[in-house]
């Protein structure tokens, strides 16, 4: 708690431009920094508000992490591959979670649509909309300042190497978290003989036919690719910690360990004192938030796993023209993001404005002292959980933007519950809206009301 305590005195008494956002008179110069999910539904967003803005993405087109890039590693340019995307991959949240306002996705759509079909439907979005003039590809922003009132942000045209500088009123990151791997270094790993990689890098599982592979973490993209592999694998070792107890009847192939002590020439040792020889390993472990490009004029205490201080989880307390959208964990991250930026529009719009420096930070503390008195780490500041319907209500009386309607959370709940039941077969499921707090679910041929 004192830790809290100190980090408010810090962040509270930084010196910023303005204590509230006033009321645009004239047209703002906006930067969405990314083109991927959460740029592309900022940009739209923008454009119903009658606002002008330019998009910088870095790689030559837009969909951001759910266009499928077979290639790991770096570009020809020495671009990183930003891309996580799996060929098998398919959503782990049903198709009403992931449609955009205004634009409902096509009836033949499965309930769990491929990552093809689903950004097969961005690319529609986009056209429809014409977003894509306002886009300037092979943009990699270096650098974002804020100075004598405005935001300078620097950019490096790649195929040139030029470096450019722009002034912009707002700048909104949207540049996703889902990209930086939270990569591991555990005992021994140089002696291993194996090969080891991250899920960032997994992109099929052929290669892993008839080996002993070794799967590490229990988060969505470690099931995931754990069953992944285990259709071709001779023996698929899965090392998690997850108080969850899944009820899922792997196959047989499956074998369960916990953590992992150290590694030897040819495989692993667990804390438990058992040994299994694996010839491949991946990481399973997560990401990690990389915000390089913001300098310290942008007021922001960030770090591998937080940034703060945000008010409703977005907007930069110390310079509230700076907006992030996107940085939450467990929730329907579409339809969030999507809230997020019609909640920014607004505030760019001038149609509200924010509360004082002082009050956005007392309630940023509320939950800041929420998370101590839990025994968490600032990371979880990021998380929605049971709260996300809640957050729902909190943008729409605040900002006055359409609500994401109840329903939304139940069906995340109930999916939830069907992943718990059995990995294999929730994907079986299919979602209908019926109203804004009521939902059907049908699974071969059944009907139930939720």
């Amino acid at each position: 708690m004192v830790l809290y305590a100190v980090m408010l005195f810090l962040l509270l008494n930084r010196p910023s431009n303005s204590d509230i956002i006033k009321p645009q008179v004239n047209s703002p110069r906006v930067c969405i920094i990314g083109a991927g999910l959460a740029g592309i539904t900022s940009g739209k967003n923008l454009q119903d508000q009658g606002l002008s803005f330019t998009i910088l993405e870095a790689t030559t087109t837009f969909g951001g992490t759910w266009r499928y890039e077979p290639r790991v590693g770096v570009y020809e340019n020495g671009l990183p591959v930003f891309s996580s995307m799996y060929k098998h991959l398919r959503t782990n949240l049903p198709k009403p979670t992931m449609e955009l306002s205004g634009f409902p996705m096509p009836d033949g759509v499965p309930s769990f649509p491929t990552w093809e079909v689903y950004y097969n439907y961005l690319l529609r979005y986009v056209h429809h909309f014409q977003l894509e003039k306002y886009m300037q590809f092979q943009h990699y922003v270096t650098r974002v300042s804020r100075v004598n009132g405005v935001w300078r942000v620097r950019h490096k045209y790649l195929p040139t190497g030029e470096e450019i500088e722009d002034e912009f009123d707002y700048v909104i990151v949207a540049t996703g978290h889902f990209s930086q791997p939270n990569r591991p270094v555990l005992n021994g790993e140089h002696i291993f003989k194996g090969n080891i990689i991250h899920s960032h890098d997994y992109r099929e599982p052929d290669s892993y036919r008839g080996r002993k592979v070794l799967s590490v973490g229990a988060g969505p993209s470690g099931l995931d690719i754990t069953l992944d592999i285990a259709s071709v694998a001779d023996t698929v070792y899965h090392s998690h910690h997850s108080p969850m107890k899944f009820k899922t009847q792997f196959p047989p192939n499956y074998v369960k360990k916990p953590d992992i002590k150290e590694f030897n020439e040819t495989g692993v040792l667990f804390v438990d004192g058992s040994y299994a020889d694996v010839d491949d390993v991946i990481y399973c472990t997560g990401y990690l938030f990389n915000y390089s490009f913001l300098d310290e004029s942008a007021g922001l205490n960030i770090s591998s796993k937080s940034v703060m201080p945000l008010h409703k989880f977005m907007v930069n307390i110390n310079e509230p023209s700076l907006i992030i959208v996107g940085l939450i964990e467990k929730a329907c991250l579409a339809k969030a993001l999507e809230a997020q930026a019609r909640y920014t529009a607004a505030l760019v719009k001038g149609k509200f404005s924010l509360p004082s420096k002082a009050d956005m930070m007392k309630e940023w503390q509320r939950r800041a002292d929420a998370c101590a008195e839990r025994g968490l780490t600032f990371g979880k500041l990021h998380y929605l959980e049971e709260k996300e319907d809640d957050y729902y209500e909190e943008l729409s009386q605040e900002s006055g933007i359409d609500r994401v309607p109840p329903v939304i959370y139940k069906i995340r709940q109930t999916d939830a519950k069907a992943k718990f039941e059995n990995l294999l077969t929730y994907r079986n499921y299919v979602y209908e809206i019926i109203d804004d707090n009521t939902f059907l679910r049908r699974l071969e041929g059944d009907t139930e009301a939720q």
